[in-house]
């Protein structure tokens, strides 16, 4: 699977893990589906991590709910989730594995690990609880928009 990110979308998503340091920052991506199976991420939701902790991500439920009324009312679908890892490589953890429920979903994880060179990276996490699998994504970051 493939998914495209705007440069101007991805330097916000970075901007704001930084500015959530220590902590692990989090929100959701809204976008299209095309028939062939790629997805335009067309808006970040930036959004609290009630958690406040730089080893996993709760996302507050109000601002949940306010961006999914906000895709709805732009026509976009909910594609997944970005959090950043503040200290980790740009992968899933066991945790962030294990609450992985939505096997449509694209998580997106930025590593903070190294401040100069900051990776981000998407994924697809599906299969049972006990035996999930992991499979990277095609992430595509693009100057302009689409």
């Amino acid at each position: 699977m493939r998914i495209t990110i705007r440069r101007s979308d991805f330097d916000r998503i970075l901007e704001y893990a930084l500015s959530q340091r220590p902590d692990e920052a989090c929100g959701l991506i809204a976008g299209r589906e095309s028939d062939d199976g790629s997805r335009s991420i067309e808006k970040v939701y930036l959004l609290t991590n009630t958690d406040h902790t730089n080893e996993h991500f709760s996302i507050d439920p109000k601002e949940q709910l306010a961006a999914v009324k906000d895709m709805r009312a732009n026509g976009l679908v909910p594609l997944g989730n970005w959090h950043s890892h503040p200290e980790t490589p740009s992968r899933p953890s066991e945790e962030d594995k294990r609450l992985a429920n939505d096997p449509r979903a694209t998580y997106l994880i930025l590593s903070l690990e190294k401040e100069d060179a900051p990776v981000l990276n998407a994924f697809h996490v599906e299969g049972a609880q006990d035996e999930r699998s992991v499979r990277k994504e095609e992430l595509i970051i693009v100057e302009t928009n689409y």
